[in-house]
């Protein structure tokens, strides 16, 4: 195999683990139980999602959504991975040929 192969295996490989760990950090919930408010929240390391299940005055069903959270955690994931990349393939690039 020469490096350019093992380059591209390696990109594609942190791709699928990169992608499979942003998806469970942005969907896993929390669930928060306080005496008078259960909770589940949503979103690593930025909670973009509420659902509130239960509070003093019995069960509730309120979903609280901020979509520009939600943009800036999955800003902040892929913007991870693309310099991951970047280095990656810079790391693995060719070797530049000097003149003289």
């Amino acid at each position: 195999m020469d490096r350019k192969n093992i380059k591209n295996i390696l990109i594609v490989m942190f791709m699928l683990l990169w992608s499979t760990a942003a998806i469970l950090a942005i969907t896993w919930g929390s669930e928060f139980n306080w005496p008078d408010n259960v909770h589940v929240k949503y979103g690593f390391p930025f909670t973009w999602g509420i659902h509130t299940l239960n509070t003093i005055h019995g069960p509730v069903d309120i979903w609280k959504v901020d979509p520009s959270v939600l943009l800036i955690d999955l800003v902040f994931w892929f913007s991870i991975m693309s310099l991951v990349i970047i280095v990656v393939s810079v790391s693995f690039g060719e070797k530049r040929k000097t003149l003289g």
